[in-house]
């Protein structure tokens, strides 16, 4: 019996799991704050696409605009990660602590992509070095 229970639980996961998918949405049915954000950061950058990521309990919003940043966002609209596929990504949006590190170690380097973890942050540079830091900006990792 708890076999059968096993298989039932496991092939419902993975059922829901495959149902998670994601689809086009449109601008206004972004959480606020992800709209505040593309608003303000890239004012008069149009949206190429948006697609939702339609995990029951959690849905992320994945947005691409028109000059080549990639930006994903939670469910409660708060960004998860950035990325620029053509260019740079704004320092501005870096935090001042990995800045700092990564203007004293590699002045020269662009931001091509910024991902937020939940304890961690992690940046690439236009240099191909990954750089990732803990909590308090303080450098835990460098993968080139």
């Amino acid at each position: 019996m708890k076999r059968i229970i096993a298989f039932v639980a496991g092939v419902s996961a993975f059922v829901f799991s495959a149902c998670a998918d994601d689809r086009p949405c449109t601008f206004e049915q972004l959480p606020d704050e992800a709209k505040a954000f593309v608003n303000s950061t890239y004012q008069g950058v149009e949206v190429m696409y948006l697609t939702k990521d339609d995990d029951i309990f959690r849905p992320d919003y994945n947005v691409m605009l028109t000059n080549g940043i990639i930006m994903e966002f939670s469910h409660s609209g708060s960004l998860k990660k950035i990325e620029a596929k053509k260019g740079s990504i704004s320092p501005a949006l870096i935090p001042e602590g990995i800045r700092k590190f990564v203007d004293m170690h590699y002045p020269d380097a662009e931001y091509v992509e910024y991902e937020i973890g939940r304890k961690t942050y992690e940046v690439k540079l236009s240099n191909r070095l990954e750089l990732k830091f803990n909590s308090a900006f303080h450098i835990i990792e460098v993968d080139d």
